[in-house]
């Protein structure tokens, strides 16, 4: 019995312990395959999941630098049968042409843009005279903000809103020849909106103000800015609703810039927003320019175009900002693409 139930026992025991025989190779680690439907965000263990995720990010970064490599011995070794680079897919790329873009030679651009409100400005028959204002008890970072405007901006003045509303504040400046009214608003100390009011007939925009930086918030800054009168850029105002914001932007500074300041201020506009850049320029060489940043920098989007002077109550609005919900690729409403909305006896949700 002894004998008989030991047997397949103690054979198995053996069979067990006896091992791989000597010189045999060692049988290959088996590799861990997850099924297809896996995500690396269904590992719970924070640490684990950090891990596989960052290896997962290597391996992809290798396989596509492989195939690189292997796309650009294949164009050697074509040469000039090689095919054409692919370009890349971006966001400006994909969007949807903007039909409202102007052509340069457009006649009936050019008899409107003769026969604006920014025609006399244009012809050289007004001199730029700007009022620069704030919204009722401003606190420091706006002040701030409105004198170092005004330094960039030639031939400007600052003046606290003592509590006037705007509908008074305008025949007043048309008495004083002024030509721009800029009125700067706050939301939690922190300037948040700009009215461009340009007079005495008019357009109006209203503008959304964001990462507004003051002088000594910006690294690397230049000197104080000189008062010599800058040069100014305006890029990328395209369409029809963008040479008309172009132009009342341009509208603020002087013809005839001060070369020997070496100052540009800049006006440049992607994605419907206008970003605002104060530099001062030097050429090291025939090829070679340094810039410095003197500030202020902002952004604005635009909100609403309206005709004539401020008025929130019976104004009459060219082009009012509105999203766009739809499942097609984003054609951007407000500068670059634009389809005119004329609205009437729209009010603004905020009073300035």
């Amino acid at each position: 019995m002894a004998a008989g139930g030991q047997g397949p026992g103690v054979g198995n025991m053996a069979a067990a312990g006896a091992g791989p025989e000597r010189g045999a190779e060692p049988p290959a680690p088996e590799r861990v395959l997850f099924p297809p439907t896996f995500s690396v965000s269904e590992i719970k263990n924070k640490q684990r999941r950090h891990f596989m995720f960052v290896r997962w990010k290597q391996q992809q970064r290798k396989e596509k630098l492989a195939l690189r490599k292997k796309r650009r011995k294949e164009r050697e070794a074509l040469g000039d049968k090689a095919p054409p680079k692919a370009v890349p897919k971006t966001i400006e790329n994909q969007r949807v042409y903007d039909e409202t873009t102007v052509d340069p030679n457009d006649e009936e651009v050019a008899f409107d843009e003769a026969t604006d409100e920014f025609a006399p400005y244009f012809n050289r028959q007004t001199v730029p005279k700007i009022l620069i204002t704030t919204s009722d008890r401003p606190r420091g970072r706006t002040v701030r903000f409105c004198e170092q405007l005004s330094t960039v901006i030639p031939n400007s003045h600052v003046y606290y809103r003592r509590g006037l509303a705007l509908k008074r504040i305008i025949p007043q400046c048309i008495a004083r020849d002024f030509t721009d009214l800029i009125v700067i608003n706050e939301d939690r100390k922190i300037p948040n909106g700009l009215v461009l009011s340009h007079l005495p007939d008019g357009p109006t925009a209203h503008f959304k103000m964001s990462s507004v930086r003051l002088r000594k918030e910006i690294k690397r800054k230049g000197k104080q800015p000189t008062e010599h009168v800058p040069e100014v850029i305006l890029n990328n105002f395209t369409t029809r609703l963008g040479h008309s914001v172009g132009r009342m932007f341009a509208s603020l500074f002087p013809h005839d810039p001060q070369f020997i300041g070496r100052q540009v201020a800049t006006f440049h506009n992607q994605r419907d927003y206008i970003f605002f850049r104060f530099h001062r320029y030097i050429f090291k060489s025939e090829k070679k320019v340094g810039i410095q940043e003197l500030g202020p920098r902002f952004t604005l989007k635009l909100r609403s175009l309206q005709k004539g002077t401020f008025d929130s109550k019976f104004g009459e609005y060219e082009w009012v900002h509105k999203v766009c919900l739809s499942n097609t690729r984003p054609a951007w409403e407000g500068i670059i693409n634009l389809t005119l909305n004329v609205t009437t006896n729209l009010s603004l949700k905020k009073a300035v």
